[in-house]
């Protein structure tokens, strides 16, 4: 049987969270964890929201995903009031399709740093929130390329060419660099981890729900899309454990360098953790529960002030 990019996932993690030595799973706090997660928190994700007709929701959820990155660099953003940095990004280009029509690759294509800094309202100063700019322009250039040599233009066509397969839309995702989110960890050798290309499909089938766009047959497949919220949810609730001086360099607002050893064990040992607790939430009180959507819900969760109040790691990056 052939591994698909999801086995790649789930073995190279597990394998990172065996031979960790900066971020250790506790195992014995998934049950009580799970016990007591909200299973029915609202959802709070624009990027799950259809706009306009089929091609236009089609092309803005491809498009957001493309740019679905950057956590390292929202402490330098100039945010809009009450919104976080993924939040300011996704209201900023639902906007711009709301004043402009459905996104085309002739319009990702031809405008430049400074037309995409005006979309996000931020200023070409030289800042970490320009050097953001200028990967957005850049992730945004390839995805039209990307549209147009696999579906000539239609970004409906680049989901039909996926057949209802999660995991062939993932891999086809996966031609463009930045979506490439494989790396090497000392001990363990490639980690793969595929968090934007993971995300794409699960919003996707959120957004479009049973019509025939949204539906993955293997959507069950998926883990969590391993970014810096998801596993600061996970330390803040006891399952998992970061060294004292991993913490310590969190807390001083270090970077922590994107494939350094502790940033792979942070994501990784997230994705392993998940897994386990997905397994508890199933066996004990939703039994048809996905990974992508208890992934979506401990995000959603994240958003709670007690959670922003506390620190979590930054790695500047085009992975998350």
């Amino acid at each position: 049987m052939t591994l698909t990019l999801f086995d790649h996932v789930r073995s190279s993690c597990e394998a990172v969270a065996a031979a960790a030595t900066h971020v250790r799973i506790d195992e014995s706090a998934i049950a009580s964890f799970a016990a007591r997660l909200d299973l029915d928190l609202p959802p709070d994700d624009p990027g799950q929201q259809p706009i306009g007709d089929t091609e236009s929701t089609a092309a803005f959820v491809l498009t957001l995903d493309a740019i679905n990155f950057g956590s390292g660099y929202f402490p330098h953003l100039r945010k809009r009031p009450g919104h976080s940095g993924y939040h300011t990004v996704a209201a900023s280009l639902r906007d711009w399709v709301d004043e402009c029509g459905t996104i085309t690759t002739d319009a990702l294509r031809l405008r430049t740093v400074a037309e995409w800094a005006d979309v996000f309202d931020q200023r070409l100063d030289g800042s970490p929130a320009q050097e953001l700019m200028e990967l957005f322009t850049t992730a945004l250039v390839d995805l039209a390329d990307f549209v147009d040599e696999r579906a000539g233009g239609s970004f409906v066509g680049v989901v039909e060419q996926a057949d209802g397969s999660a995991a062939a839309l993932a891999e086809s995702l996966t031609a463009m660099p930045f979506y490439r989110d494989v790396h090497e960890h000392p001990i363990v050798g490639s980690v793969s981890l595929y968090k934007r290309a993971q995300i794409t499909v699960q919003d996707l089938a959120v957004t479009f729900g049973a019509s025939e766009l949204g539906r993955f047959a293997d959507l069950d497949q998926l883990t969590m899309f391993a970014d810096n919220l998801v596993p600061h949810v996970l330390r803040l609730n006891g399952v998992l454990v970061f060294s004292d001086e991993l913490v310590g360099r969190i807390d001083a607002a270090e970077n922590i360098a994107i494939g350094s050893p502790e940033e792979l064990e942070i994501r990784a040992c997230g994705v392993h953790a998940v897994e386990l607790l997905a397994a508890e939430v199933r066996a004990t009180r939703r039994p048809d529960l996905m990974t992508g959507s208890l992934d979506n819900l401990l995000w959603n969760l994240g958003s709670a002030p007690a959670y922003k109040a506390i620190p979590r790691h930054r790695s500047r990056c085009v992975f998350y």
